[in-house]
């Protein structure tokens, strides 16, 4: 019990006041330029991370999403109802799951549009034929070929919109009300879990901008990832027919200041 609210307080202290959560945007923009540098101009040897079925690329980076929707589920429920006692207030704070949702489908299947207008069926990877009596990609894998098109990085969209939404509906624990609550346990159970899914999303993330992709396929995701959640958190959850902030959160903590541990 001590070494889990031990986690929870430096966690806390670290990367959930307002301050952090910008700084972090930024940083992440920094990883997918930095990355795509080192890959340009100074590759590194393949190994297991650029290996797209390792365990972490099959088993959680292609379910961010689905990972984190079903953490963060339980999570605002339990800190918003412990909070305000309002069973409505929860299942509006949950919507912005579903908005979360939205953004990720409209974004991803813009990507797969793109690819496909842009792109052309060739025999092999190394696009020594083209196949072009082949006129969309579902068409040109079942019959053995390779769509070659502009493939902006789905990954590097997801998984900063994935980190940044962590932060945001974790920051509920800067509110002082949850330390002593009887649903503290649990509360703080879910909140590590977020935070270990968090390394690992960003773990991933560096990987994708080292290994993956060209500069603009990853700079154009993460631009989406990052936008979905400035038009999210930044402005339309500070209007009133939105799902909102999450309790205790206004629009003066999107300011710099400082915060009490």
């Amino acid at each position: 019990m001590a070494a889990l609210e031990g986690c929870v307080r430096l966690w806390r202290s670290l990367c959930l006041h307002g301050s952090s959560r910008r700084h972090l945007a930024v940083l992440l923009a920094g990883i997918a330029l930095g990355g795509s540098l080192i890959k340009e101009l100074w590759p590194l040897p393949d190994s297991y991370l650029n290996n797209k079925r390792n365990v972490l690329n099959v088993y959680f980076v292609k379910f961010s999403w689905a990972w984190t929707f079903w953490l963060l589920l339980p999570f605002i429920a339990l800190t918003n109802y412990a909070l305000t006692q309002s069973v409505r207030s929860v299942l509006q704070r949950l919507s912005s799951l579903v908005v979360g949702t939205v953004i990720w489908y409209l974004c991803t299947s813009f990507f797969m549009y793109v690819e496909h207008i842009t792109g052309n069926c060739y025999e092999s990877e190394v696009l020594a034929e083209l196949r072009s009596h082949h006129k969309d990609r579902h068409e040109c894998k079942m019959n053995g070929g390779y769509w070659h098109g502009f493939d902006i990085s789905g990954h590097s969209f997801l998984l900063p919109f994935c980190i940044l939404t962590i932060l945001e509906e974790t920051s509920v624990l800067l509110d002082k009300r949850l330390e002593k609550h009887q649903l503290g346990t649990a509360i703080n159970a879910l909140f590590v879990a977020l935070g270990v899914l968090s390394i690992i999303w960003v773990w991933m993330f560096c990987c994708t901008a080292i290994y993956f992709h060209d500069v603009w396929q990853k700079m154009i995701g993460t631009s989406f990832g990052i936008l979905g959640w400035h038009v999210t958190y930044q402005w339309w959850y500070l209007q009133p027919f939105s799902p909102g902030l999450p309790p205790g959160r206004t629009s003066k903590d999107l300011k710099p200041h400082s915060c009490n541990n």
